[in-house]
């Protein structure tokens, strides 16, 4: 049977790096399906994966990206697609919450390495 999950029906809701939080829906070896927010002026830890490629899709607020040394903007409504190997973190420099999805795969269980 189908299952409707939210922030309130979820696998597990966690803390992560300054006071984040995040939502697991789908946890699968192929496959991590996730909510997450970002309070303002937050970031995570620069990072890479080897096998894992992710999708953020920004829900509210306005996402900055660094990836291999270049910072990209990503807007509400809008996604960025994350390869394996790169070099990556989200920053929310903005003075508002910042919210997104992030669909990484194959899932990211023993597959992170801090730059930081």
């Amino acid at each position: 049977m189908s299952e409707i999950l939210s922030k309130k029906n979820c696998l597990s809701h966690y803390k992560w790096g300054e006071n984040c939080d995040g939502w697991n829906f789908i946890s699968k070896l192929e496959a991590v399906i996730k909510q997450e927010l970002m309070p303002p002026h937050t970031a995570e830890k620069l990072h890479f994966h080897h096998f894992a490629e992710q999708f953020f899709y920004i829900l509210k607020g306005e996402a900055t990206f660094l990836i291999e040394d270049k910072a990209l903007t990503v807007h509400e409504n809008s996604g960025l697609q994350i390869k394996a190997g790169l070099k990556h973190k989200i920053m929310n420099q903005a003075v508002n919450d910042l919210e997104f999805i992030l669909f990484s795969y194959p899932g990211t269980e023993n597959d992170r390495t801090d730059c930081e």
